[in-house]
């Protein structure tokens, strides 16, 4: 008969074989695209089987299409930070998880500075799973190393003198006003005349004399002329013809007045 330790021995190889053969047939990883980046996640399924995954990065969630099989059925998701999480200003924030009735579903969940890892519990009738996070690739940044500055020696300008240009003085020309007289005028009153810048009596003839030789002398009566004498004859001769011809035409008038008088 083997012994009590022999026993013992035997059942805890049983039990880690158990475990190890488990492991080697239920862990699995599946492959997703996110707007042309592949990213490999790690996943346990138990009593069930998954279908379909759908990312979508508008919402940063995981759809799965899933059959189960298994009243007890689990899905198990290992999720590195780089690929999904689900954070609000700067902290872990827990992920939303529903089936296609937006219902929420059970799990547990496991963090550390790398992953999150969710163990989601699923009943019976359960199709399809969303994850919801929210955001994909959102890599664990490490703190930037700062690199020593170099400091670079001070570069001496050496001055550049600039040469004075001399200007050349440009000579104007003189220009000549024309001076004005502003000498005031005298004007004279009447019977005066200016001589010499002076006002003095007129002392030229008055009517019916002329200056002759320096004095004044009486102006000689003009002679008429022969037209003159000429055109007064011509009136006269005129004005007797008139005269003569109104005579005559009375006369005739009277006439014949006195005619028909007598003839009454």
């Amino acid at each position: 008969m083997p012994s009590v330790d022999s026993l013992l021995k035997i059942s805890l190889g049983l039990i880690l074989f158990t475990i190890i053969s488990t492991a080697l047939v239920y862990a699995e990883t599946i492959s997703v695209n996110v707007e042309g980046t592949p990213f490999d996640f790690e996943y346990t399924a138990t009593g069930l089987t998954i279908i379909h995954v759908e990312p979508d990065s508008g919402f940063g969630s995981l759809l799965f299409t899933v059959d189960v099989t298994d009243s007890d059925a689990t899905l198990n998701l290992v999720l590195e930070r780089s690929f999904l999480d689900s954070t609000f200003e700067g902290s872990d924030d827990p992920f939303i998880i529903i089936n296609q009735f937006g219902e929420d579903l059970i799990f547990t969940e496991t963090t550390t500075s790398q992953s999150r890892t969710l163990n989601i519990e699923l009943p019976l009738g359960t199709v399809e799973v969303d994850v919801i996070g929210t955001s994909f690739n959102n890599s664990v940044e490490e703190p930037p190393v700062e690199e020593p500055s170099v400091e670079e020696p001070p570069v001496e300008e050496t001055p550049v003198e600039k040469t004075p240009v001399e200007e050349t003085p440009v000579e104007k020309t003189p220009v000549e006003e024309t001076p004005v007289d502003d000498t005031p005028k005298t004007q004279c009153g009447p019977g005066t005349i200016l001589k010499d810048g002076a006002c003095v009596l007129d002392e030229r003839c008055g009517p019916g004399t002329i200056l002759k030789d320096g004095a004044c002398v009486l102006d000689s009566p003009t002679k008429p002329s022969s037209s003159s004498v000429k055109g007064l004859g011509k009136d006269m001769v005129m004005g007797f013809a008139v005269a003569f011809i109104s005579a005559g035409i009375i006369g005739v008038i009277l006439g014949i007045v006195s005619k028909a008088s007598k003839s009454s």
